[in-house]
């Protein structure tokens, strides 16, 4: 995120965010919608010398106006800065959101949020985007305002994956169901966790097999289960093929949820401080067994998958980029 300017103020920004060309959203999961989004927001700055922008909020808007109704995120705010920066975004305001916020009308927020505060000169929006007091503004009401305010305002279609419309809403579903390569296609990427090595209770490394034990911020969990899995150091850029269980480890009486992950290959050097694992296809369900032995033997057979699947993966992938050459 090098390239990335982030701003945290309205007063920040209105020195150096301007001239702007700029979208507005939560970007939950930065899926394939949004990254559609982006890419027209890159290509028009470049067409005008505007400063290709994004607009979000901290914390989502619907915690403040509606906690009981606000969704359990995707990801989190530092994944969505970083993703945001990779889809060719420069600049990024994260705009505190607080009941004032949530008081303004559509014109109040359109002079004071994005004329004055961002210097926008084009605004792109989803056809489903809704802001303002009351969720009031609609793609119509903002290109009624970008003719009075001097900025061009324009609502893009949503983007659709294999005739399902692409949401975070949808996503989360796909995610809490383990179905895993469905939820790749409409993220563009496969979903992931990212958070610190913690400390286990030591039974994998005395009893079954060694594993990296994560501890994650995200609020949406796959469904407990077994999962093919890739494991990439943040702080080295190691990786390894790997093998995820997530749940309560029956076998054993766990009580509280875990995310265990077993490395397909030698752990080279020092163990990882922060990983982030990627789910790429679900297995099995979680089950109990009769005893550590029983226990092994299956997450032996799980991790023998696990390696063809990502044989299968990286041939797959090897003949997807030699059609592009």
């Amino acid at each position: 995120m090098t390239d990335l300017k982030v701003f945290r103020s309205l007063e920040e920004a209105r020195a150096e965010f301007g001239p702007s060309a700029l979208t507005i959203g939560n970007f939950d999961g930065v899926h394939c919608g949004h990254q559609a989004i982006f890419r027209e927001v890159v290509q028009l700055a470049g067409q005008y010398g505007w400063k290709p922008s994004v607009l979000t909020f901290d914390p989502h808007p619907a915690k403040v106006v509606a906690p009981a109704n606000a969704p359990p995120l995707l990801s989190t705010l530092e994944q969505r800065c970083r993703w945001i920066a990779e889809a060719g975004i420069r600049q990024i305001m994260i705009l505190p959101f607080r009941k004032e916020t949530a008081a303004l009308t559509p014109e109040e927020f359109v002079r004071q949020v994005l004329v004055e505060g961002l210097q926008a000169r084009a605004v792109l929006v989803g056809d489903n985007f809704r802001f303002g007091r009351n969720q009031s503004g609609t793609p119509q009401v903002l290109a009624e305002l970008g003719e009075q305010f001097g900025f061009l305002a324009r609502a893009l279609h949503a983007v659709r994956c294999r005739g399902e419309v692409v949401s975070s809403t949808t996503i989360r579903k796909l995610v809490r169901a383990g179905r895993m390569t469905q939820a790749a296609r409409m993220l563009g990427r496969f979903f992931c966790l990212e958070g610190k090595i913690v400390s286990g209770q030591g039974i994998g490394k005395r009893l079954t097999v060694p594993t990296l034990n994560l501890e994650t911020q995200t609020e949406v969990i796959p469904l407990e289960g077994v999962y093919v899995s890739r494991i990439y150091d943040l702080d080295t850029n190691r990786q390894w093929p790997s093998v995820t269980n997530i749940g309560h480890r029956p076998t054993f009486d766990g009580a509280s949820i875990s995310i265990e992950t077993h490395l397909l290959e030698t752990l080279h050097g020092a163990t990882p401080h922060r990983i982030r694992v990627e789910f790429t296809h679900r297995l099995r369900e979680e089950r109990r067994y009769a005893d550590a032995e029983a226990l092994k033997s299956q997450i032996l057979r799980d991790a023998a998958r696990a390696r063809t699947w990502h044989r299968r993966f990286e041939l797959w992938r090897r003949a997807q980029l030699a059609q592009r050459l």
